[in-house]
């Protein structure tokens, strides 16, 4: 297993994973476009989930946080590539193009982009370079591959203008709903302040006004309460949803509730 195998520090990378299923939380931090080459993509968010097969294509929009599972099918390996499309690239590209938006992008952050002869051709030209890793590309091809992308998309979808180019700062949005979606992401507090567009300071401070605590303290209140739940009411074994409330291990999660609760989950499941 080789994963990822890097083919343009930063912009392009291809990840294989051979007959093993991976789940994993990350947060997209710049605009990506998703390649699927073989097995399935998907990707859950607070509010969508998306998958997608071999030849797929999916534009994911930058500062969000999902659940990645990637998982081979019919006997083949998984395989994706992964076009980071970075802001200030974007930005040459706009002045290249006298793209000029003076709008914020409200449209869906995810788009499954529909797939024709020159994305499938675009797609078939880049794999040369991912499977002879050790010949590496050189950044000047790598820069124009990342903009010919660009152009198809917006070939195959021109309103795709306002998703690519917002560059505006993220505005503040409702810091209690957000939480009470996200707060099972394991995720250091400057993400969840990111993507609340506030600095850290401004997140901490709106937080205990809101919550009446720490950020900490009450992500760690609000996992256990859940665990708690999932337990006793839907029977849920700790091993199987202690990753998914953003704890990053078994023992760490039941030392936490036994601390909390008095007894170890595990006790409680019997119960």
């Amino acid at each position: 297993m080789v994963n990822p195998t890097v083919v343009l520090p930063g912009i392009i990378f291809n990840a294989y994973l051979s007959s093993v299923r991976k789940d994993k939380v990350a947060f997209m931090e710049h605009t990506t476009l998703v390649l699927q080459v073989s097995g399935r993509f998907t990707m859950q968010t607070a509010t969508e989930k998306f998958s997608m097969d071999k030849g797929g294509m999916l534009l994911i929009r930058k500062n969000q946080l999902g659940e990645l599972t990637k998982m081979p099918l019919n006997g083949e390996d998984y395989q994706t590539i992964i076009i980071c499309l970075k802001e200030d690239l974007l930005r040459q590209i706009a002045l290249e193009g006298r793209i000029e938006l003076d709008k914020k992008y409200i449209g869906p952050p995810n788009i499954v982009i529909p797939v024709n002869d020159y994305l499938s051709a675009f797609f078939q030209s880049i794999l040369p370079y991912v499977r002879h890793p050790d010949e590496k590309i050189t950044e000047a091809i790598g820069i124009l591959k990342v903009k010919e992308a660009v152009q198809l998309l917006l070939h195959t979808v021109p309103n795709l203008q306002e998703f690519l180019f917002d560059f505006s700062e993220p505005h503040k949005i409702d810091l209690e709903k957000f939480m009470i979606s996200n707060f099972h992401y394991n995720v250091p507090l400057q993400k969840f302040a990111q993507l609340t567009g506030r600095s850290l300071a401004g997140f901490k401070r709106d937080f205990q006004k809101i919550f009446d605590m720490a950020p900490r303290h009450w992500l760690q209140e609000k996992r256990l309460l859940e665990a708690k739940h999932l337990i006793e009411t839907k029977h849920k074994k700790p091993s199987t949803i202690y990753l998914d409330l953003g704890f990053e291990s078994l023992a760490h999660f039941s030392h936490s509730f036994k601390k909390r609760f008095g007894n170890p989950p595990t006790e409680r499941l019997a119960g």
